[in-house]
């Protein structure tokens, strides 16, 4: 009866089947792998998603620079032009000799204040630097309000400095930057005055100005090349 009634005891609640619980198994690994395979999807999704974006912002990047680059030879171009028309104009007037000049005629009589501004760079070029300077000299008077005016003083400077008469070149840079201190020659105009007290034997001027163009302009062309005068100072010990 005691092994009859062992035999016939009931199943306890908390007992599972060996066989059920082994089917179960594979159902789970199942569905955990494909829900890992559908992660993988989504974050294959998102990189091809960012991948796209990265292409598009270059394509766009790419085509704004050829944009740009087509509207710099555009205007390059034009630019071009412009300054064949100008000499071609500059060509054709009645441009005067030496004389009158050196009476104090303007370059091109009766011709607008870039005529006459061109007329008298084209003489510097040409290191007619006496002709030069009286041209840009008679261009200041005729025709002060003209927005060339700093550029005019800046090259009757230069006029003087290339003819190797630096007094009178540091007299007139100096005016550059007493006049018209919001030009954009200001900086070179003080250049060429550390220039001018370097070749008039002023070291310690030309190294103050110098000092002064580094703080005041770093970084730029004009404080490279006042280093490099600063360098000469050194090494010749003055």
């Amino acid at each position: 009866m005691l092994a009859n009634g062992c035999a016939q005891a009931p199943v306890s609640g908390a007992y599972q089947n060996p066989q059920t619980s082994l089917q179960n198994q594979p159902m789970r690994s199942n569905e955990q792998g494909i829900m890992e395979i559908v992660r993988q999807l989504d974050d294959l999704q998102r990189q091809v998603s960012e991948m796209q974006g990265s292409l598009e912002d270059l394509d766009y990047k790419s085509q704004s620079t050829q944009d740009r680059q087509r509207a710099l030879y555009i205007d390059l171009d034009d630019r071009l032009q412009d300054l064949e028309r100008s000499i071609s104009a500059l060509n054709s007037m009645n441009i005067v000799d030496e004389d009158e000049i050196l009476l104090g005629e303007l370059p091109v009589p009766g011709g607008t204040d870039q005529e006459n501004y061109q007329a008298a760079f084209e003489l510097l070029k040409e290191q007619e630097y006496e002709l030069a300077s009286l041209a840009f000299i008679r261009f200041l008077s005729s025709f002060p309000g003209s927005s060339l005016i700093d550029n005019a003083q800046y090259w009757l400077s230069e006029s003087y400095y290339a003819a190797n008469q630096f007094q009178q070149a540091l007299d007139q840079f100096s005016k550059v930057i007493e006049y018209y201190p919001r030009s954009r020659k200001v900086s070179d105009a003080l250049l060429k005055i550390g220039y001018c007290h370097f070749e008039l034997g002023d070291w310690n001027q030309a190294r103050s100005i110098f000092e002064k163009i580094q703080n005041d302009y770093p970084d730029s062309t004009v404080a490279k090349l006042a280093e490099q005068r600063i360098k000469v100072l050194n090494d010749r010990n003055l």
